[in-house]
């Protein structure tokens, strides 16, 4: 079997575990970043590719490579490979849904904890050499903490799942939207309680996003929802870039309706100096933090997509359906 890997190969060296499909496929490793040309002269025979999830896969990559089985995203996001094109030639298509789940939980709440602290206010401040002042001004104005914060979560699934259960240790009060709610019971286990979205955006002092790039989901943050925001909200998005509309998101800014933003994601990426959301954060330095999409780039996320990677080699190695299929067969 023949496997074209679009992914730096020295972390599949670091983390690839010892099974049928390492032993016996041939892995084939070439740049994300190179073009199509170039994949296809390495591997236009392979039964299996492996993507990024930053890794556009248009239908005329799928239609140059007949023997194709598997198109595995070795990460969480599966919006930039042609899902129709695959379905209609009987190519699974299959992510790592849950690899990077404790890691960008991690990220989501340091970021939150960030912006209740106003550590980047602070930051400056003590650049500045002005550590008294800014001593005495969070005096007069004690911010507020996660343990005193009603947390919304737009969507539950495997991160925003692992997010949940940190905001519970920090004694954060839960409440989260999604296309499907959960049982009662469910609820009760998860410690969340369920709100529609507008009443979410309405009573919540911090919004998290937890949504993949769909068309659904594609600026379901647009300037209704920002004119239901609580004012003074913040907002963290360590999701997809897609789901806010950035016009109405500078908008709430700039009105004073969002007090602060904390991204990990961008549409388009990457984003370079004239994006909206970079101007903003140069317009707004102690109110707006810009993160390179890093949530889930740590070791134990590299180790589990790998992984999860190879298990699903192994099932196309032996005749066998892979896991975590995404569109549809």
């Amino acid at each position: 079997m023949k496997v074209l890997i679009l992914s730096p190969k020295g972390r599949y060296d670091l983390y690839a575990p010892d099974c049928p499909s390492r032993r016996e496929a041939e892995l084939i490793f070439r740049d994300r970043t190179g073009t199509e040309e170039e994949w296809l002269a390495a591997g236009a025979d392979a039964q299996v590719l492996v993507v990024t999830p930053v890794t556009h896969i248009r239908r005329e990559l799928i239609g140059q490579m007949p023997n194709l089985r598997l198109i595995q995203c070795d990460g969480v996001g599966f919006d930039r490979i042609d899902l129709e094109a695959a379905w209609q030639r009987g190519i699974y298509v299959c992510n790592n849904a849950g690899c990077n789940a404790g890691a960008v939980a991690e990220l989501a709440v340091t970021l939150m904890s960030m912006l209740l602290h106003r550590t980047l206010w602070g930051d400056r401040m003590m650049k500045a050499g002005l550590h008294s002042q800014a001593t005495q001004t969070l005096e007069r104005n004690v911010p507020p903490d996660l343990s005193v914060s009603h947390v919304g979560l737009v969507g539950l699934g495997h991160i925003a799942l692992a997010t949940a259960q940190r905001l519970r240790v920090n004694g954060s009060r839960v409440s989260y939207y999604a296309r499907h709610r959960r049982t009662a019971e469910e609820e009760a286990a998860l410690g969340v309680s369920y709100l529609p979205l507008y009443e979410l955006a309405e009573q919540c002092d911090v919004i998290s996003l937890h949504l993949p790039a769909t068309a659904e989901s594609r600026h379901l943050l647009d300037r209704e929802f920002f004119a239901h925001v609580k004012p003074g909200a913040f907002l963290v998005n360590t999701a997809r870039g897609a789901i806010i509309d950035d016009d109405a998101l500078c908008q709430a800014v700039r009105s004073g309706r969002i007090a602060g933003v904390a991204l990990d994601a961008y549409e388009p990426e990457p984003a370079g100096a004239d994006h909206p959301l970079v101007r903003l954060a140069a317009e707004f330095p102690d109110r707006i933090i810009l993160c390179p999409h890093q949530g889930g780039v740590s070791q134990a996320a590299f180790r589990n997509a790998v992984r999860m990677v190879f298990e699903n080699l192994d099932h196309i190695l032996a005749g066998e359906r892979p896991e975590r299929v995404i569109n549809g067969l």
